[in-house]
């Protein structure tokens, strides 16, 4: 069974090796970055998987950016 980590978002150890993923599917947040990344739009993404909403796309959005927003990034000086 799936936990839920953010709304509309869950991980689950037995689904897609525990990458976050829309709840109730088995089609994971970095699938649906990779396609927006490419160039897909909403549309294109919901014509390829009829089941998501839009809503599932716009959480999957929302849920990396506040993934990224409690990221720290350290610069480490470059090897001379």
């Amino acid at each position: 069974m799936g936990k839920e980590i953010f709304p509309g978002i869950e991980i689950d150890p037995d689904k897609m090796m525990g990458k976050p993923i829309i709840k109730g599917t088995r089609i994971t947040v970095e699938l649906i970055l990779e396609r927006l990344a490419a160039g897909e739009t909403e549309e294109d993404i919901l014509k390829a998987f009829p089941h998501l909403k839009k809503e599932d796309i716009r959480r999957a959005l929302a849920f990396s950016a506040k993934i990224l927003a409690n990221e720290e990034f350290i610069f480490l000086p470059e090897a001379a």
